[in-house]
């Protein structure tokens, strides 16, 4: 029988006393970079209840995704859909939420992905629930077609985990280059679960399952985030996943069958992986740990990507916004990493130079108590999820107690990878792309 681990998620408690501040009110700090422009605002409601955000790509389809779950004493758990046609003023067109509310317990709402497949456009909400209703729910599909028209969103299926319960942290869809959408899922026990999204908004969501994918430190470890691209040079899907004892990366050209490729373990400071994500040519590394103090860390993964090492433990730069704080998550087009940096808001740098990480960007979304939030040292509040809109530049931001947020940065009118020398690849995905399985 497996061994069940718990999946490390964020820290479910209020500090009790005042994390360290700067001697300057944060009333008379300036709250941005004069190159950094809101766009619009809206609050969602409630304290330390939203959660991470994603925003279509297509022009023709101007909406924004916002998970609502429930770290804070709210009961907010679902997903919210944004109307933003109008950067400038966005409106939340539908707040799903699950039935029962008052027999759930637990997070709820965490990470939330959209994707498009035969010709309709759905969205992935992840859920982690407690004892009670749906404590083995790890996510619900929503079609929203038919939006903005909020009465023609409805459910089309739930992925239940019965042997795990506990439900999905975090997850990330991937169009495979044999033509297959896959739903990437972090699990309360061993690996990562890779399904089926085509099976499984077909009807046949019990046989969605394809694979798992194992972590080479430990055959019980666990992954907190992951992330999968198409490497040009290798011609092969790659898995990254951050968790237990570091970063690993696998081939996942075969989902079924994962082969590990390298690892990034033994490295100061990390006991453990939060975010990796690879550079659009799959070189460098930009990585996240989840603990007070700690910046994010960039790695050079040439050697290993060649072979000539198994490993890699030293990283070539960091960064972080305020060494008293904890930066989150983070979205590359490069040669711009765009942060969601908690109690320091929107935090953008530049790679330009890998080895001297620069910031270019900021605004803080958060202007709360800083002795109000989630994990040591109360530093879990403020931005929590980020995305950008590669089309035009639009830059969205999820705030744990402020909601939502849209900017724009002065000069980033979109995104391609070409136009810098690199791969068009970043998180967003070409729905519309025949597979690549014809050029391996």
């Amino acid at each position: 029988m497996k061994r069940l681990i718990p999946l490390l998620t964020l820290t479910l408690l209020f500090a009790a006393s005042a994390s360290a501040q700067d001697d300057t009110p944060w009333t008379t700090l300036e709250p941005g970079s004069d190159n950094i422009t809101v766009e619009g605002h809206i609050p969602l409601g409630g304290i330390l209840n939203t959660m991470d955000m994603e925003v279509e790509q297509e022009m023709s389809r101007p909406y924004a995704y916002v998970a609502r779950g429930t770290v804070g004493p709210n009961s907010e758990r679902g997903t919210d859909i944004i109307d933003i046609a109008d950067p400038a003023n966005p409106k939340v067109l539908l707040r799903w939420r699950m039935e029962n509310p008052d027999l759930h317990t637990g997070l709820g709402g965490m990470d939330i992905k959209y994707f498009k497949y035969d010709g309709r456009y759905y969205v992935v909400q992840s859920t982690q629930f407690g004892q009670g209703p749906n404590q083995d729910l790890g996510a619900y599909i929503l079609d929203v077609t038919g939006l903005p028209d909020a009465s023609k969103v409805f459910e089309v299926a739930r992925i239940h985990e019965p042997d795990l319960p506990g439900g999905f942290h975090n997850i990330f869809i991937y169009k495979h280059s044999d033509g297959r959408v896959l739903l990437l899922t972090t699990i309360n026990g061993p690996g990562a679960n890779i399904y089926d999204l085509g099976k499984a908004v077909s009807g046949d969501v019990d046989d969605a399952y394809v694979g798992t994918v194992p972590i080479a430190v430990d055959e019980y470890g666990f992954y907190h985030d992951l992330y999968a691209a198409w490497n040009p040079d290798k011609e092969a899907d790659l898995f990254y996943g951050g968790g237990q004892g570091g970063y690993y990366v696998y081939n996942i050209s075969d989902p079924a069958n994962p082969e590990l490729e390298f690892t990034m373990t033994g490295i100061t400071g990390v006991d453990w992986g939060h975010t990796f994500t690879p550079s659009p040519d799959g070189r460098y590394a930009i990585t996240e740990t989840e603990y007070q103090y700690a910046p994010l860390r960039m790695f050079d993964m040439k050697p290993a990507m060649d072979g000539e090492t198994e490993n890699i433990r030293r990283p070539i730069s960091a960064w972080t916004a305020n060494w008293k704080n904890l930066v989150h998550n983070h979205e590359v087009r490069w040669p711009y990493v765009f942060v969601s940096g908690y109690h320091d808001g929107l935090q953008i740098f530049s790679m330009m130079d890998p080895e001297h990480p620069v910031t270019v960007g900021y605004y803080d979304t958060y202007t709360g108590p800083r002795d109000v939030g989630a994990m040591g040292g109360a530093v879990g509040n403020g931005a929590f999820g980020v995305d950008v809109r590669n089309e035009d530049g639009l830059i969205v931001i999820s705030d744990m107690s402020t909601g939502f947020w849209t900017f724009r940065m002065e000069g980033f009118n979109g995104w391609n990878g070409e136009d810098w020398g690199m791969p068009n690849i970043s998180s967003v995905q070409q729905w519309d792309e025949e597979s690549k399985e014809g050029t391996r």
